[in-house]
């Protein structure tokens, strides 16, 4: 049997832009991606703590320490810049991996900067 669990977690980063016109994606600091052990194209869910707006994007990598995190394309309406989200990703893994498998917890600072 294989499960999904809980693989990457950037608790409570806000959001520094939202480009409305543009392909859609979250633009994110490749410094917060590494934490996080997301890669450039792996799908997320994005929790908006502002307003509840929950929505599956994919990541794109921005500049490394920029503290950007930034929703494109029609994911822009989901959020304002300032608001407050966390950012998710899931892996399926078989039963008895998952009972042993840590997931990537990040708790980036007010400026989405890891210290």
């Amino acid at each position: 049997m294989r499960i999904e669990v809980l693989k990457s977690k950037i608790h409570r980063v806000k959001i520094t832009q939202a480009e409305l016109h543009y392909v859609g994606s979250i633009t994110l600091d490749e410094a917060l991606m590494a934490a996080a052990n997301l890669i450039e194209g792996e799908k997320v869910q994005v929790v908006n703590i502002n307003n509840g707006e929950r929505l599956e994007t994919y990541v794109i990598k921005g500049a490394r320490h920029s503290g950007t995190v930034c929703l494109n394309g029609p994911a822009a309406r989901k959020a304002q810049v300032g608001d407050i989200v966390i950012i998710i990703s899931y892996a399926s893994m078989d039963l008895d991996e998952a009972r042993t498998f840590k997931p990537a917890l990040v708790f980036p600072d007010p400026d989405n900067l890891i210290n």
